[in-house]
This record gives C-alpha cells, structure tokens and sequence, in this order.
C-alpha cells in the first residue's frame, strides 16, 4: 500500500508540477487533447499502481491547473490590452482591426509611440518586479530580463504581425496572441 501511495504521489507531482507539458504533449494533434495521459493513467490503474479514484483526482488536478492557467493569461492579456488602448486613447475593436489589418502599435500610435513604449516598459517592470515579489523569480533574473525590456517592448512595437485570434503573434506563434510578453 505505501508503494502505491509513493507511487501516486509522484505522479501527481509529476503531473502537476508539468501539466502544461503534458497536456501538450498528451494529445495526438488531431483536437484529442488530454488523450495520452488517460491512456497513461489508465495503464497504470489497470496495473494496480494507481486507483482510479486517484487517477481521477489527477486528471482533475490538471484539468482546474490549465483552466487556471488560461483565465491568467486571459486577464494578463486584458491588462496588457488595456495599457495600449488608454496610452492611445482608443477602444479594443479599432485596435483589434487595425492590427489584423497590418498596422504595427507604432503606426498605430503615430505620435504617440514614445509613450506606448514607456507605458509598456512601465507595466511590464511592474510585472517582473510583482514575479519576484511572489517569489516566481529571483532578483537576477528580473535584472536580466529587465536589461534589454525596452529593446523588446520597441520591437513589439514596430512589429506589424497580428494580435489577433488565428494571426501570427509578434513572436512568430499562430493563435489568440501573445500580448503578455
């Protein structure tokens, strides 16, 4: 009994501590997300080292981790949205369409670029120093990434690919955007 205990409390670190790995990578590109870790955890309850109320709590661990996940990047993004709207004194909907569009936040803002730039370099210091606070970062790696941040910021800036929903983000990635960078 204590070996199954031992061996379903690792996996559920495992599985915690790398549900986004997993999920991403438990799925078989064909929309089946989570289909490779019900088989794994499956197996292992067929096995005997897992019951399947354990497997279950798992499968619902990572399942509220990665709702989680995505209601913060959802609001992150939101935050981030709503820095440039206010810098430039426009709502989302002609952001959005001026962006999917082709225009780059730099275009967008005109004479006002400086201060989108500065308004995001603001909000994404105050983010960084907010990590480290919480503990999610240490001092130097706030330092390293703060070190080149307004290069960063200036080059989303001037970038002229999509925010939008099945655009390429700024970073090259196709879906809802990568706005919190």
């Amino acid at each position: 009994m204590k070996k199954k205990l031992i061996a379903a409390s690792v996996v559920a670190a495992l599985a915690l501590s790398m549900g986004s790995v997993a999920s991403a990578s438990a799925h078989d590109n064909k929309g089946r997300k989570g289909e490779g870790i019900t088989n794994i955890l499956g197996g292992l309850v067929t096995k005997g080292t897992l019951t399947q109320a354990q497997a279950d709590a798992i499968t619902k661990a990572m399942t509220d981790a990665r709702d989680a996940a995505r209601v913060a990047h959802d609001a992150a993004r939101a935050e981030h949205i709503k820095v440039i709207t206010d810098t430039l004194g426009i709502d989302e909907a002609t952001l959005r369409s001026r962006v999917e569009a082709g225009d780059s936040l730099a275009t967008i803002a005109g004479a006002k670029k400086d201060a989108l730039i500065t308004a995001l370099v603001a909000f994404k210091t105050k983010k960084i120093d907010a990590a480290v606070t919480a503990g999610k970062l240490t001092a130097a790696q706030a330092t390293a990434m703060k070190s080149n941040l307004k290069d960063r910021v200036t080059a989303h800036v001037e970038a002229t690919k999509g925010m939008g929903k099945g655009h390429k983000g700024h970073d090259g990635h196709k879906g809802k955007g990568r706005g919190g960078h």
